[in-house]
């Protein structure tokens, strides 16, 4: 797992870990006794209770049958679907296709009233343009996904961009100023994207930033992250899916984002930096 991954996935697990040690400790056992009631090695309980080896579903029920708290099977089964779902391979999320992958999203976004998102490679997926969107996910499913539900998968795209116009919803999108001129499809698909953020900027409840390119920068390019409202934040790694809800970690990425909207150009000077891009391109 990267290690820009690993804090809050690894506190969650610790945890865990910390609720299976406290059960051993209220029953009156020690660890051997418990490793010889559940038929495993010693070592296995050791692992598991100092949060070095993640346990099975399996794994928590038998030690809470072991330490005779079978009450909390439930509860602490719960918590362990909780750490898997924080961390998600895009192996795992994708095995199904693109599609389903686009849709679970959506009911985040429909509870979601503010939004924030830093993309240093594309354009966010709330301002692509269906062609901008065909030509990102080919790629993906091109790349790492074995079932080509791409058509789908745009639609289910298309379909989450609603919350742009409906509810009492707050944008602000960063761009960095290189993503004006990165795309993966043809000149006409680049600039198309270019001129419909152009018309999606004028929205009143949408702000978009684009940092430039410039020396002397305070704050170098990171990951792409998206911020919802101040609970939830979701980060689009090369291996994964990360969400975190930490808050502190939470506040460090919020952070960095109030850093990158300090360096970002708006309005006219913003507008001025897409025509120019888009103009390159025609």
């Amino acid at each position: 797992m990267p290690q820009s991954a690993s804090s809050s996935v690894q506190q969650a697990r610790q945890a865990l870990a910390n609720r299976l040690r406290e059960l051993v400790g209220d029953s009156g056992l020690e660890g051997r006794h418990v490793a010889a009631l559940c038929g495993w090695h010693p070592s296995k309980v050791s692992r598991i209770s100092t949060g070095k080896t993640q346990p099975s579903a399996d794994d928590i029920r038998a030690w809470c049958r072991a330490c005779g708290a079978e009450d909390q099977t439930d509860d602490l089964i719960a918590s362990l679907r909780a750490v898997d779902d924080m961390w998600v391979s895009w192996r795992r999320m994708e095995r199904a296709g693109l599609r389903r992958a686009q849709e679970a999203r959506l009911p985040l976004y429909e509870r979601t009233r503010w939004f924030r998102a830093y993309s240093p490679g594309l354009f966010p997926g709330l301002l692509q343009t269906f062609g901008y969107t065909e030509d990102v996910l080919r790629a993906v499913q091109r790349r790492r996904v074995a079932v080509d539900d791409v058509a789908d998968a745009v639609a289910a795209r298309m379909e989450r961009q609603s919350v742009l116009r409906e509810g009492q919803r707050r944008f602000v999108f960063l761009v960095e100023e290189s993503v004006l001129g990165n795309g993966l499809g043809s000149a006409d698909t680049q600039a198309e994207q270019l001129d419909h953020l152009l018309t999606v900027a004028v929205l009143p409840n949408v702000s978009v930033g684009v940092v430039p390119v410039r020396l002397g920068r305070v704050r170098m390019p990171v990951e792409g992250f998206w911020i919802f409202d101040s609970a939830q934040v979701n980060v689009e790694l090369v291996s994964g899916y990360l969400t975190i809800t930490q808050p502190s970690e939470i506040k460090a990425y919020a952070d960095t984002f109030a850093t990158l909207a300090e360096m970002a150009v708006y309005g006219e000077k913003a507008r001025a930096l897409l025509a120019k891009a888009r103009d390159s391109l025609v």
